[in-house]
This record gives structure tokens, C-alpha cells and sequence, in this order.
């Protein structure tokens, strides 16, 4: 595809900022549900601490020992006091550390962020900015500003450098996320309603994915 398609461009003020061409080689492609959900469990388990652990037989404290005699006793025929069943033994089968990262290879993890900016897009839910730029880090000025956008859940995506204002600015409204372009991610793109694109980050990601 060497095609492109024509988007308005907007400042942070709704006012009209002239026209934008996105390639289709990114922002054209079809859905693919299967896709997003492979990449995007891929990217929950990658997160997963794996840090869960519980003690084995071997590691809990407590004698060897045989508790009572194999037979004769008239009951169980029991081994040591750190066996599973017993209070405070070990636990059988338990979590031990581990990774739960599985493998995903780099053709499909490109081709699925270029699917759901490309379904974003589709469904009318991609805006682009001239530049996500602030005079000063308030949040209030910002809350206004994503108001007169119509925006309330939003992740925004700036060039490889984010403006410091308005990422600080951004902090602390619910549902709003600023990453720079090297940071876009399939998850974070479908977690939040629209997607905002500066023109810088859309020339970075379009030369990162072709």
C-alpha cells in the first residue's frame, strides 16, 4: 500500500490546524481481534511479577522423623510432621518463582500495534494534535482544555520527548495516559477510549513501522 488518508488536525484548543496524511501501510489495515488478543496477553503475562512462592516439604521447619511406628498403631500410616497434611507442613504442588512471559515474535507484536491504530482510526476514535505542549503543569487548565476536545478517556502519544507540563499536568486526571512514541503499546492504546496522536508521533511511528 503506498495510499494515504487525509485527517484533520487539531490544537488543544479544538481549533482547525490544517490536514495530516497517515499512511495506510499503518494506519489502514483490517482488524484482526485474534491479533490484539494474543499481543495483549502476551503483554499482561510478560508484566506478572511471578514472585508467588510457597514452602515444599524440604523447606519447611520440623523433624523427619517418622511420627508413629508403620504399623500397629491402629492409625495412619504417617511419615514425617512436614508432610502436606499436617498443619504447618509443606505445601504439595504449591506456586514456586517463576516467569510467565511466553514468546510473541516481532512480526506479529508490529503488525498488531499497527492494527489497532489502524481500528482506531476505523471507528472515528483517532484524534491527531498539532503538539501536546503546555505553558504551565496545571491540571485544571488541561481538564478544560480535554473538555472542549470531548475527551475524557484518552491515551495520548507524543514524539521520542514529552512536553514536561503537560505530562505533570496529565497526572492526576483519571482515565489519561501520556506516553512518548517508543512507549506506544497495543494494551495501553485499547485500554482507553480515544486515542491522541501529535504530528510528531505519528511521523515517529509511521518511519518505526513501515
Amino acid at each position: 500500500m503506498t495510499e494515504s488518508i487525509e485527517v484533520k488536525v487539531t490544537n488543544l484548543d479544538n481549533k482547525a490546524s490544517g490536514t495530516l496524511a497517515l499512511s495506510k501501510d499503518v494506519f489502514g489495515l483490517p482488524a484482526r481481534a485474534d491479533l490484539l488478543q494474543r499481543t495483549v496477553i502476551w503483554q499482561l503475562a510478560k508484566r506478572q511479577q511471578g514472585t508467588h512462592k510457597t514452602k515444599t516439604y524440604g523447606e519447611v521447619s520440623g523433624s523427619t522423623r517418622k511420627i508413629v511406628n508403620q504399623k500397629g498403631s491402629g492409625g495412619a500410616r504417617h511419615g514425617g510432621i512436614r508432610a502436606p497434611q499436617f498443619r504447618g507442613g509443606g505445601k504439595a504442588f504449591g506456586p514456586v518463582v517463576r516467569s510467565h512471559a511466553i514468546d510473541l515474535p516481532k512480526k506479529v507484536r508490529k503488525l498488531a500495534l499497527k492494527t489497532a491504530l489502524s481500528v482506531k482510526l476505523a471507528e472515528g476514535k483517532l484524534l491527531v494534535l498539532d503538539a501536546a505542549t503546555l505553558g504551565g503543569a496545571k491540571t485544571k487548565d488541561l481538564a478544560g482544555k480535554l473538555k472542549a476536545l470531548n475527551v475524557d478517556s484518552a491515551l495520548f502519544i507524543d514524539g521520542k520527548v514529552l512536553d514536561n507540563n503537560f505530562a505533570l499536568a496529565a497526572r492526576s486526571l483519571r482515565n489519561i495516559d501520556v506516553l512518548p512514541e517508543q512507549g506506544a503499546n497495543v494494551y495501553d492504546i485499547l485500554r482507553r477510549d480515544t486515542l491522541v496522536l501529535t504530528k510528531a508521533a505519528v511521523e515517529a511511528l509511521e518511519a518505526r513501522l513501515k
